[in-house]
């Protein structure tokens, strides 16, 4: 279904798109006609939609969110030229139109390289601190910085980022309305990107208008399997994707890459910034929204579909010295696992989607 969203004035639009659910009946239809507003006021983003809860937002104290920065951020997360060589943006890698994602088994950078992760969706971040699959970035700013200076995805320097953004004359008049001046700083920069990436949200989904009470927004195949998620001895799933984001925010090893004879050098995981054993090969357990646009799955986008995933779990993951103590096998039969599958797509609802802004000049 086609999404449309305006990031104009201080609010966000985004249309409905519902997934649907293969089931003994009908998938639920969209509410039509029906948009998602989230609004950016007193340095917050409110009015989130059904499911999401705004108390819950990570917004560091140094930077409120504010509408001006957020259509700088949009601009720059836009803008290839923060590039080494002009040709890979943020949005290269967590393309709206791809789930936030890239699409990708492993994300590719300048000069076609490939690294040997698959991008994470964006989505939802603004209930997050911890960013990447290790963690090695504490925040969406800080995160906002990686990219740039990975010599496989956008290849520069800080100092080659800024020096670009300063050739731009039009950027000059979105610095002032964001920070009062038309200083251009790596702080600034990262700000602007991390505010946008905040307005950027998945909700009014099957699941979240089932449990407001329309219970028949989700098919019984899907009822099904969210009982099955939910129970701590058959499912298990909701031990580690907890909470309205279904997601722990925290690292567990489910033994994916630990298959390989050099797991150690390319899957360490967490323990690359810990330096610990116990972190060996785990990695931060993502949000299980919009799974539908932002396959494959998995830290290395090991895992081509919900089916897939859905059996490596059955399996109790791939046995490692270093696996998590909450993964093992699980009594599933076939009908058990297609109902997890269809509630996993029951997870996918409204989401924020941009139009790729004409280029700063």
């Amino acid at each position: 279904m086609n999404l449309r969203v305006a990031l104009t004035g201080m609010t966000v639009v985004g249309l409905i798109a519902v997934s649907g659910c293969t089931s003994e009946r009908p998938a639920p239809a969209p509410s039509a006609g029906k948009e998602v507003k989230v609004t950016i006021a007193e340095g917050k983003v409110t009015n989130l939609p059904l499911g999401l809860d705004e108390f819950g937002a990570k917004i560091p104290a140094d930077n409120s969110v504010t509408e001006a920065k957020v259509v700088l951020g949009k601009h720059l997360y836009f803008d290839p030229r923060l590039s080494k060589d002009g040709t890979i943006s943020c949005a290269s890698c967590h393309d709206p139109a791809k789930g936030w994602s890239d699409g990708r088994k492993n994300s590719s950078g300048i000069l076609a390289q490939f690294g040997n992760k698959n991008a994470p969706t964006v989505l939802n971040r603004l209930f997050s601190t911890i960013q990447f699959w290790d963690g090695r970035a504490a925040s969406l700013e800080e995160q906002a910085l990686g990219p740039v200076q990975n010599p496989i995805e956008m290849g520069n320097t800080i100092e080659g980022m800024i020096a670009n953004v300063n050739l731009v004359a039009g950027y000059k008049s979105l610095f002032r309305a964001a920070f009062g001046d038309e200083n251009v700083t790596p702080e600034r920069v990262a700000q602007a990107i991390a505010s946008f990436e905040r307005t950027i949200v998945s909700g009014n989904s099957p699941f979240d208008r089932y449990e407001a009470g329309d219970k028949k927004a989700m098919s019984e195949s899907a009822i099904r399997g969210r009982e099955i998620f939910r129970d701590n001895t058959k499912g298990r799933c909701s031990i580690c994707h907890a909470g309205f984001n279904f997601t722990d925010e925290k690292f567990h090893n489910v033994g994916v890459g630990t298959d390989k004879s050099d797991w150690e050098k390319d899957h360490l995981g967490r323990a690359a910034v810990t330096k610990l054993d116990t972190d060996k090969g785990a990695f931060k357990t993502p949000t299980l929204r919009q799974l539908t646009d932002s396959g494959p799955y998995m830290h290395d986008g090991s895992e081509a579909t919900l089916e897939a995933v859905v059996e490596l779990y059955a399996k109790g993951g791939n046995k490692n010295p270093h696996l998590d103590k909450e993964m093992k096998p699980l009594t599933l039969s076939p009908q058990d696992k297609k109902d997890l599958v269809e509630f996993l797509k029951a997870l996918s609802g409204d989401v924020t989607t941009v139009v790729k802004p004409e280029l700063v000049k």
